[in-house]
């Protein structure tokens, strides 16, 4: 079985530090989300995953080699400064996905735990020619959204319907199963959205089928709700992640990653991460944020709701307020206070306190 990975986007919420990186290789629990994406494919079967990126999020990916768990992995590049949309990388991967049969579609900026399995037998089932797996939320309105009738049947599908407009709370959860037959639906050579353009017509034609999930499920396409991910699945590990720290404190639920050092009377969580060889100072005080590897935190240094780039440097008794964003390679020097929400933009040094927030390059 095979699986297209949408994974071309340019993460712009997420900026700066998708400055330096594609959304799918960020690092959940210090494992980026393609990694994860991989595992879980494999353990439902699927033998060969195709990712549709444009040239730069290649290269990051063979660059940082994230494991493959067994699959087969080839590339589908986008056309340079000409994006194709949601249904425009399936067609441009249409011969090496094939003819033969189903094929599963995802994209590459969720965390979820979907039973592929499952959705592929539902599909078969009901002999559709699309089927979208369906998850459940209170506000459906920033989501394309599913009417259902008569079982797994999609009568109406709305892409971001205006508020009070939802016709249910079940929302495309960003994958699905298609059907070889859904090439005829995409015209070649243009940007096309299968939300606006081919799944309401499906669903017309009586050939758009549902599948409704109910395990995890997280958009990590803005920076609170990454670290938003990044807690749930700290949760989820919290009794495989014994740790006896030596001169500090740990408030689990907590993540260190290989190569870590954190000087005396430090207090690291709860919910904090922290990537490879991070260097963490004494009395630093840090929770509820993610470092990236490589983060150099002074003594002192007071940081709780941050994310903090590859390689950056924090000074002594500098202070992040929740919200707060430091890029990669960026240098906050000793005693900076940074207003919540700001943003420091890779290789930046920032030496005086900044009184309201704004990106700072």
């Amino acid at each position: 079985m095979k699986a297209l990975i949408l994974a071309g986007g340019y993460a712009t919420r997420l900026r700066p530090l998708s400055c330096a990186r594609p959304k799918t290789l960020f690092p959940i629990v210090n494992k980026p989300l393609l990694q994860w994406i991989f595992e879980r494919l494999a353990k439902n079967g699927v033998d060969e995953a195709i990712l549709a990126v444009n040239a730069l999020t290649q290269f990051y990916i063979r660059q940082q080699k994230p494991p493959r768990y067994g699959l087969k992995v080839k590339f589908s590049i986008d056309p340079p400064k000409k994006p194709l949309g949601t249904a425009g990388p399936i067609k441009k991967a249409e011969k090496l996905l094939g003819y033969n049969e189903p094929f599963i579609v995802l994209n590459g900026d969720i965390f979820a735990d979907i039973n592929y399995q499952a959705l592929l037998e539902t599909h078969r089932k009901t002999k559709a020619l699309a089927t979208i797996t369906l998850c459940s939320v209170d506000d459906p309105c920033s989501f394309g959204v599913a009417e259902l009738v008569n079982g797994n049947s999609i009568k109406r599908f709305i892409e971001k319907p205006a508020k009070g407009q939802a016709p249910s709370n079940l929302i495309n959860a960003g994958a699905y199963v298609l059907s070889p037959k859904i090439f005829e639906y995409i015209p070649a050579g243009r940007a096309v959205s299968i939300e606006r353009e081919v799944f309401p017509k499906l669903a017309d034609e009586g050939k758009l089928m549902g599948f409704c999930m109910n395990g995890l499920w997280m958009d990590i396409g803005k920076p609170q709700e990454y670290l938003e991910a990044n807690k749930v699945i700290l949760d989820s590990l919290a009794m495989k992640n014994q740790i006896s720290p030596e001169g500090f404190a740990v408030k689990q639920p907590i993540a260190l990653d290989q190569g870590v050092t954190v000087g005396e009377k430090s207090v690291i969580g709860p919910y904090a991460v922290v990537g490879k060889n991070a260097k963490i100072g004494s009395n630093v005080r840090i929770s509820n944020s993610v470092l990236f590897a490589e983060a150099e935190i002074a003594d002192g240094a007071v940081l709780n709701g941050v994310i903090i780039g590859e390689g950056a440097k924090i000074g002594k008794n500098v202070k992040l307020d929740p919200g707060c964003i430091v890029g990669d390679q960026a240098r906050i020097k000793d005693n900076v206070c940074l207003p919540e929400g700001s943003a420091i933009c890779p290789a930046k040094e920032v030496s005086e306190n900044v009184l309201k927030a704004k990106l700072n390059c």
